[in-house]
């Protein structure tokens, strides 16, 4: 059934991408340099501040303007800690924690290193229908016709329902054979907390999967669900 899901638009290369990256509040620094760094990686993206806008009216907003997803970052303690992941015009919405941040500061890596070429996408280990869901969510941020002489590549690798994401450049030898990756960051871990459908609704949202409750959060570690 995802041949009749809310992304199969994407995948029938329907329309192209357009993302729209926000934050849930006033950000600080290191948040907004993550929000600054999603934004050189996603391929016709940009930042936009929400001020003190409701999401409500930011989704509503971001669909007059023909956005097709929406990126909010949300903070704690000064550091970026979660993040919606809201399909548009009408769903779904996913919630991840982030942890593991490391920004292109912390990597030492050079922002210029990041060239506007498309990247190749890989989504690695999403097995069930859950999993395949927020694969294909998060794939759909990117545009779907990679240009692989920018040699980018952008890797979304599910391990016991973690999703590591790593951001590399593929280098080549003087006869033309690939030989190596180099991280360009940033690095970061994604950890599934809720999908629903439609848009973010706190009060009435409809769920198809979130962790509720501690003795839930304990079962994940031993039942994995991406």
């Amino acid at each position: 059934d995802l041949e009749h899901d809310e992304i199969n638009e994407y995948y029938s290369k329907s329309y192209e991408p357009k993302v729209l990256i926000t934050y849930n509040a006033t950000p600080h620094s290191r948040t907004r340099r993550f929000g600054a760094e999603l934004e050189r990686i996603l391929p016709n993206s940009m930042v936009h501040s929400r001020n003190k806008a409701t999401l409500k009216k930011v989704c509503q907003s971001a669909v007059r303007e023909e956005f097709t997803d929406l990126v909010v970052i949300n903070e704690n303690n000064k550091q970026p800690e979660g993040m919606l992941v809201i399909h548009l015009p009408d769903g779904p919405t996913a919630h991840f924690k982030i942890s593991n941040y490391k920004s292109l500061r912390d990597l030492k890596k050079r922002r210029g290193m990041i060239t506007s070429h498309r990247p190749e996408v890989i989504l690695t280990n999403f097995t069930t229908r859950l999993g395949l869901t927020i694969g294909r969510m998060l794939g759909a941020l990117f545009h779907y016709d990679p240009e692989f002489k920018g040699r980018r590549v952008a890797t979304f690798h599910n391990q016991r329902d973690y999703i590591f994401f790593r951001h590399h450049l593929y280098e080549f030898d003087k006869n033309g054979k690939r030989v190596k990756l180099r991280e360009l960051g940033p690095r970061f871990t994604l950890k599934l907390r809720s999908l629903q459908t439609g848009l973010f609704d706190s009060k009435c949202g409809d769920y198809e999967w979130m962790i509720t409750n501690k003795r839930h959060l304990m079962e994940s570690r031993r039942r994995f669900f991406l």
